[in-house]
Order: structure tokens, then sequence, then C-alpha cells
């Protein structure tokens, strides 16, 4: 059984820099980088600064620098808002 996409949501302070489905996320929080699959248990975590990586469902990779703000996870659904945010890749 083929598991349900991630729908993932990254937002600036002043607009949105990416929103699509993906497979695989993988950012970095206070606390340490953090991978997340289809299926994650909820969660809120701090955005650290530094890098977000996003595998597409083709397999591409996106990647953003992103700080000051927070990734939230719930049902499939990433949203990551932060003060800083811009696709570097």
């Amino acid at each position: 059984m083929a598991s349900a996409p991630l729908q993932v949501s990254l937002v600036a302070a002043d607009h949105e820099v990416w929103s699509g489905e993906a497979s695989f996320v993988v950012a970095r929080t206070v606390v340490g980088e953090i991978g997340i699959l289809s299926g994650h248990e909820p969660m809120l975590a701090i955005l650290g600064s530094g890098e977000v990586r996003i595998t597409k469902l083709d397999g591409t990779k996106l990647i953003a620098n992103a700080d000051d703000g927070f990734l939230s996870v719930e049902n499939n659904a990433i949203t990551i808002v932060a003060h800083h945010a811009e696709l570097v890749k």
C-alpha cells in the first residue's frame, strides 16, 4: 500500500517560499535535525537556523535556508513558518 504524500508549506514572514507534495522533509530544530515521512506523529518544534531539505514526489530535492520560526506536523501536513526563508536550490 502506497503512503499518502506529505503536504508541505514553507512560508517566510512576508511571502510563501514553496508549497506542494513531498515524500520526505528534513529540518533543523533547536534540539537537532528531524526527518519527517508520511504518517509521522503530530508535533510542534521550534526551528533552528539551517537547511530545510524537501524531497518531492518525483525524487528531486529542494533546499531552503530558514530561521526563527516553528515547524508543525499533523495528518501528513507540514507547515514551516520562519522569520526568514529562501530557496537555495
